[in-house]
């Protein structure tokens, strides 16, 4: 499977058998990261109403879209495409600068080429229980890494430990593109971390294989789509 991270929330990733997915897509002006110009025919939105997550107009190819916060709110569970998508109901940081109400969204869960991957949405609070248990046995974690406008790290380690994803793959902290003054640079989210632990892509998009993945929790930082170029299959 290849992965792409275009910045922000937002990950592309073209499975070897199913559909192209793209995981909440952003407004360029608004986070300051290119647009996405890759086709999907999948695409999964944590919410309806954020500009950060919720831009499923921007991108290509007429995909199919699944919000995840209507799933969570309903039967908890959906299929797309022939994936199954699940998700859980969660809500941004009580003190969120942009929104007098913390905004609902969905952390959601689906499963490409073997490989179980969980995306953690918008949540910007501390986890209940069901919500970690939400993300037991996960293949691929893509974690909220940045703080400030989510969840705290030592909450998200909290989750981490608990459930012991396999691979955890960062996002939404600060980059020299995306900057709120508040928001940490990675270096706090890996200093969680053994050196070791940790591996680096230099580059925007990496390939995974459901037999190359540790046994025990790594993270790899991937960079972010730069130019705008096209990263993976056309259509």
């Amino acid at each position: 499977m290849q992965v792409t991270w275009y910045g922000h929330a937002a990950f592309g990733l073209i499975p070897e058998n199913g559909p192209r997915i793209i995981t909440d897509p952003y407004t360029p002006e608004d986070v300051g990261y290119d647009p996405i110009m890759d086709p999907a025919d999948l695409v999964i939105i944590s919410s309806d109403d954020d500009s950060a997550h919720c831009r499923a107009d921007l991108i290509s190819g007429n995909p199919e879209v699944v919000n995840a916060l209507e799933v969570a709110q309903s039967a908890g569970k959906t299929t797309a495409l022939g994936v199954d998508v699940t998700a859980i109901e969660a809500a941004e940081w009580d003190h969120h600068p942009e929104h007098e109400v913390p905004g609902q969204n969905g952390m959601y869960r689906f499963t490409l080429d073997g490989i179980r991957i969980a995306h953690m949405g918008d949540v910007g609070n501390p986890l209940t229980d069901a919500q970690q248990d939400f993300f037991q046995d996960t293949d691929v974690l893509l974690a909220l890494a940045g703080g400030y406008l989510t969840l705290e790290l030592p909450d998200l380690m909290e989750m981490i430990h608990r459930t012991r994803p396999k691979l955890v793959i960062p996002m939404h902290f600060r980059t020299l593109t995306y900057r709120p003054r508040n928001t940490m640079w990675i270096e706090s989210f890996l200093s969680h971390f053994k050196d070791e632990d940790v591996d680096f892509t230099f580059g925007a998009t990496t390939e995974l294989k459901k037999e190359d993945l540790p046994d025990r929790t790594r993270v790899l930082v991937m960079d972010y789509v730069r130019n705008a170029g096209t990263i993976g299959k056309s259509l």
